[in-house]
């Protein structure tokens, strides 16, 4: 694994984790974790149970026992680290965004369908797919059971960048994380209603925002300083917001709102699908349900109804605990492991692959051009009466 911060961690609990639970046709091992910093990735290999540690993510796909290269770093070495470990003959899981540019994630995908004929697999990290409540609204959309569909709803909301105290950290800049928001929720929020939907989105109109142009650097940090209030500060070179309307394929229409400066909202993610014979709707603070309301029914008793996505019946959850003992964002991971460790085992194309993630990779950048061109208004003055 390549990076051993917060998503670092979550992969590699999906890791220890898996083979404890699911019977796997291939056992995972942790051979070796990397990190620029030596005694900090070697702190990391300890805590979060890697054989060994690597400062060289190089000499790391070099490596006999590596077979499989899991990608956690920032969005501006995606496409250099994951291409290589391809073509040293290493499966690969990169962590959503697949690249910062368009132009990244062609390559990397056109690398990847080369590497598949040599029978190496290459997934994106979508782990909200691995929800079982998601996975299970997919099966039901697949299964006809909300009908031809009208419209779709995303939003993903978090309050994390709200004070302007906060940090200029790589998130914030965009060489490093490609976009804002956009890119960090925004690239959800596309893959689950393409995922969920079952096709893709075919156009879009967006509005992005930077509320907080300038914040604190942290030391050591070199980026574009001027001087406020006796401190340093740094110019936020991406969005902070990002709202767009779109259409699918089919001509069903959708709507996404990404932001990072919902006060109140730590990790609130909602889904809704309408469709002429039902709806479905999904909040991510809510995990463990999925809420159906059935357009067949009678109007006198028809309504929303909470489905608790806890059966053994239920994507992911036949290995897991007894009816109504709920898993958590963690358990995510996990089954992603499952399905990757599946797919290499069984040669078979992993959802979602790096085609999957060119695609999400597409909506993005259509969002960013649409959202230049509609960035030109004039604040009316507010006055009192």
């Amino acid at each position: 694994m390549v990076g051993y911060a917060f998503m670092g961690a979550a992969h590699s609990q999906g890791w220890r984790t898996v083979g404890r639970v699911f019977d796997l046709p291939l056992e995972p091992r942790l051979a070796a974790v990397c990190g620029r910093d030596g005694s900090a990735v070697r702190a990391a290999a300890d805590r979060l149970g890697w054989a060994a540690a690597e400062t060289d993510w190089r000499v790391l796909i070099e490596r006999d026992d590596v077979d499989l290269v899991d990608i956690c770093t920032p969005g501006d070495s995606h496409a250099e680290i994951a291409i290589a470990a391809l073509e040293a003959g290493k499966h690969v899981l990169c962590e959503k965004p697949l690249a910062n540019s368009v132009e990244e994630a062609e390559a990397m995908t056109e690398v990847a369908q080369q590497a598949q004929q040599r029978g190496l697999v290459a997934m994106t990290g979508f782990n909200y797919r691995r929800v079982p409540a998601i996975a299970l609204a997919r099966r039901m959309v697949a299964d006809g059971r909300i009908g031809t569909l009208r419209h779709v709803r995303v939003s993903y909301l978090q309050d994390w960048l709200v004070d302007p105290a906060f940090p200029l950290t790589w998130r914030l800049q965009k060489p490093y994380a490609g976009s804002g928001a956009l890119g960090d929720l925004g690239a959800h929020a596309v893959d689950l209603a393409q995922y969920v939907a079952g096709e893709p989105v075919a156009g879009v109109s967006a509005l992005t925002e930077t509320f907080v142009r300038e914040r604190p650097v942290l030391e050591g940090a070199s980026v574009g300083l001027s001087a406020a209030g006796g401190g340093a500060l740094g110019q936020v070179t991406v969005d902070d917001a990002a709202l767009f309307t779109g259409r699918f394929a089919s001509g069903a229409l959708a709507s996404f709102e990404a932001t990072r400066f919902a006060t109140g909202r730590k990790n609130a993610l909602k889904v809704e699908l309408n469709g002429e014979r039902g709806s479905l709707y999904f909040e991510l603070e809510r995990l463990n349900e999925l809420y159906f309301h059935d357009q067949t029914e009678p109007g006198v008793s028809a309504g929303f109804r909470r489905i608790l996505v806890t059966e053994p019946e239920h994507p992911y959850l036949e290995a897991w605990w007894p009816p109504g003992h709920g898993l958590g964002y963690e358990h995510t991971f996990a089954h992603q492991a499952r399905d990757l460790v599946h797919a290499i085992a069984e040669g078979t194309a992993p959802a979602p692959s790096f085609a999957d993630g060119l695609q999400v990779q597409r909506v993005l950048a259509a969002v960013e051009e649409s959202a230049a061109k509609n960035s030109v208004y004039t604040p009316v003055p507010v006055t009192s009466a």
